[in-house]
């Protein structure tokens, strides 16, 4: 990882960690969330996942529309680390523990390998 690629990293993690610690508050059942990024292809690779515990509780944020008001925080917080993504709200995602449990055992980093490599980040 080059140098640029270190001080952009962290920006990112700055922008997610602002904007996780708002939205635990705010959502019920959110539990954390990570991104994706190739920098060789930023800012289009960026991709931020969202965590709620379980499908119920994600079901509720998507269902009663706050899922914009959530992917608004987020884009705020990285406009606020000059972090500009066309169509972020686009790249942000919705998962859960729930199904990772399901269809991964639990296990996130192969879970989030087959995200990355379906968007061919």
């Amino acid at each position: 990882m080059r140098k640029t690629d270190k001080k952009l990293e962290r920006s990112i993690v700055l922008a997610l960690t602002d904007a996780c610690e708002e939205d635990l508050k705010a959502y019920e059942g959110f539990q954390w969330l990570t991104h994706l990024v190739n920098f060789h292809a930023f800012p289009e690779s960026l991709t931020v996942i969202c965590v709620f515990d379980t499908q119920d509780n994600l079901k509720k944020t998507i269902g009663n529309e706050a899922v914009e008001q959530f992917k608004a925080a987020i884009e705020t917080r990285l406009l606020s680390q000059q972090i500009r993504v066309k169509d972020i709200k686009k790249r942000i995602l919705f998962d859960t523990e729930e199904a990772c449990d399901a269809e991964h055992e639990g296990n996130w980093n192969k879970r989030l390998e087959g995200l990355q490599s379906a968007r061919h980040v």
